[in-house]
């Protein structure tokens, strides 16, 4: 999904926003909730009412104009559970029809690859830009977010400490903008090859952040992710530092965390040796949003943060995120490269029950897990092995660390999960390949204590 033939159009847009400098944005969110990091879930007027929404196209009137936009509800939606939040911009001359489709990689790049790994639960948004970008006059981008956000959270149930934003190219220029404009309101971002093209009002604030980019990116430069990532290396507390990028030609990525970042508010930086694409392939100049290791990361990015102060974000979701004083750098999607378990399992009841459910298409499959503590104590540390069926290959996984990649792996709790108290539960997934068996795995046990199958 390389979309070349809008490279053009990007740079010159780049150009025009560059050329007549910063545009002034709106600040207005009414009495929505802030967030910030630990904090409690706060329930949106939505919450226990019948919703009048439905999934689909939807309008609305923001700053004079009449704006499109699409909603994506869980099938089992429950308006007693408060729901993630993702806001998913488009690409210049994309359309919120194909980040909600997929495009042609269909289903499984539909909201750049997490509507699938979500398994129904998290709300989607893709807005629609005007003249199919993000220009942002006079802050009205950031208007249509607020305005479509006041809709949604009236009619629906929203964790208003879980919204996030994300996009590619001016996509991802305008999830900046979000960060810079709404720190209080949407907890993390993601920018995939993104450059300050809608604006950046306010931008001293910590927000989570993820950048992804690729060294030869022929319509906007790496230095400009560069730059993006570096205000919110600042904003956030981190400890500054260049970090490792492959060379040219190896076809890999390189995933660093930022160390020393204010707790809750980790930064990401992930270049990859590719042009300007939100589906890069390792070991291929190709791109398919079926293969790429970026919706994994990402989906794994916005999952750590969880609600309620007892679990509180690492500052960290990558093998850098441990206490060491030097970051360190991640040179594949490999599951190995997931956040370090913290504390180490403990020799107590492992009693538990297991919700697995699948995903699968021609050659890959999505598998989300619901680990549930049955027993009467606390699990402090937590490895739960399992055995993958016969053609399965693991390429990256959320929530857990995953060794090996087959047959009989092992997950392993991350430092933010690790702690279940008695009925307490928690979701982990992983993204495979499959060779023909789609079927679940098998033999699950926790510490080493066999579990129940819901």
């Amino acid at each position: 999904m390389r979309q070349r033939s809008i490279f053009t159009a990007v740079a010159a847009a780049a150009l025009l926003v560059l050329t007549t400098g910063r545009m002034a944005l709106s600040d207005s969110l009414g009495a929505t909730t802030p967030s910030s990091a630990g904090a409690v879930a706060a329930a949106t007027a939505g919450c226990g009412k019948t919703p009048t929404l439905r999934s689909g196209s939807q309008t609305i009137t923001t700053s004079g104009k009449n704006r499109t936009w699409i909603l994506r509800i869980p099938d089992n939606y429950d308006n007693s559970r408060p729901y993630r939040l993702i806001f998913a911009y488009h690409w210049l001359n994309g359309t919120a029809q194909i980040v909600d489709s997929g495009g042609s990689d269909g289903a499984v790049w539909s909201y750049y690859g997490l509507k699938q790994l979500s398994n129904n639960s998290t709300i989607f948004v893709a807005p629609q830009g005007i003249n199919n970008g993000w220009g942002n006059t006079n802050g009205e981008d950031l208007t249509f977010t607020d305005d479509v956000l006041k809709r949604v959270e009236g009619d629906l149930c929203v964790d208003t400490t879980q919204r996030f934003a994300m996009g590619w190219s001016y996509g991802g220029a305008m999830s900046f903008a979000v960060a810079c404009a709404r720190p209080t309101i949407f907890r993390a971002v993601a920018v995939y090859s993104g450059a300050q093209l809608s604006g950046c009002n306010g931008g001293t604030q910590p927000v989570a952040y993820m950048g992804i980019h690729g060294t030869h990116d022929s319509v906007l430069n790496i230095s400009n992710g560069r730059s993006l990532r570096d205000r919110f290396v600042t904003n956030n507390g981190c400890t500054p530092m260049n970090p490792r990028e492959p060379a040219q030609g190896s076809l890999t990525h390189i995933i660093t965390a930022y160390s020393g970042c204010r707790a809750g508010y980790p930064v990401v930086w992930a270049a990859f040796d590719g042009d300007h694409t939100p589906s890069p392939n390792d070991g291929s100049t190709s791109t398919s949003g079926a293969r790429t290791w970026t919706s994994g990361e990402v989906w794994k990015f916005f999952t750590q943060f969880q609600s309620g102060p007892s679990t509180s974000p690492s500052p960290s979701p990558s093998p850098s995120s441990s206490p060491s004083s030097s970051p360190s750098s991640s040179p594949s999607s490999s599951p190995s490269s997931s956040p370090s378990p913290s504390p180490s399992p403990s020799d107590g009841s492992g009693a538990c029950r297991i919700s697995a459910t699948v995903n699968a298409w021609n050659n890959g499959l999505t598998e989300n897990i619901t680990i549930t503590n049955t027993g009467s104590s606390t699990i402090s540390g937590w490895s739960l092995t399992f055995t993958l069926p016969g053609g399965q290959t693991i390429t990256n996984g959320w929530n857990a660390t995953y060794s090996p990649t087959s047959g009989q792996v092992t997950a392993k709790n991350v430092s933010y999960n690790g702690s279940l108290t008695p009925g307490a539960s928690t979701e982990i997934g992983f993204q495979a390949t499959h060779t023909g068996n789609a079927a679940k795995p098998t033999a699950f046990t926790l510490n080493g204590s066999p579990c129940t199958i819901a």
